[in-house]
Order: structure tokens, then C-alpha cells, then sequence
């Protein structure tokens, strides 16, 4: 008797599962892990957690503001992420210190 290496009774190993479907829980997790990006971001590298929070928000939220189905995390993750980065932008591109009047 031959084992059957890789011939099994799915057809398809590589389908993508229920992790991520298009609806239930990816999207809330989603929206969950980009807000605690965004609010992690106002503390610690900011130029980089609040680009991925807004991806998150914006991933959360199906790629699209139309729709009355926004979660709330979603939108602020996108809002937060995007406050974030122009924190953090500014404090990049501000004066450097030592080199000013006083």
C-alpha cells in the first residue's frame, strides 16, 4: 500500500481560510490592532505606527468611506494614524535644537 504524499481529500491545501474572508471578524480585529497602533504611536515611533494604523483603519473599514457600516475602531485607527504621522512629520522637519537664536 503507497502512502499519498500531498493527495489528500481537499483539492485545494492553499485556500485561503477563514482568517481572511472578506466579512466577521478580520475586519474587527483589523480595526482593533490599528487603533492600538495609532494610540501606541503617540508615544513611541509615531512615523512609522501611524502609517499602519491608517492601513488597518482603512483595511477595516473595506477599503472604501461609502457604506454605513464603518466600526468605530476602524475610524479611529484612520484618523489617529493619520494624526500620528503628521505629528510626527512635523516633529521631523522641525528646528533642529543647539542651532537656533539662543
Amino acid at each position: 500500500m503507497m502512502a499519498s504524499f500531498g493527495h489528500g481529500t481537499r483539492r485545494h491545501p492553499r485556500t485561503r481560510g477563514r482568517t481572511w474572508s472578506r466579512s466577521g471578524p478580520d475586519r474587527a480585529t483589523l480595526g482593533i490592532i490599528g487603533a492600538i497602533c495609532a494610540v501606541a504611536g503617540f508615544f513611541v515611533l509615531g512615523i512609522v505606527l501611524g502609517p499602519v494604523a491608517m492601513v488597518c483603519g482603512w483595511l477595516a473599514m473595506g477599503r472604501s468611506w461609502a457604506g454605513g457600516s464603518r466600526s468605530v475602531p476602524a475610524l479611529v485607527a484612520l484618523i489617529l494614524g493619520a494624526i500620528d504621522t503628521l505629528l510626527a512629520l512635523i516633529w521631523l522637519a522641525g528646528p533642529t535644537p543647539g542651532y537656533g537664536m539662543f
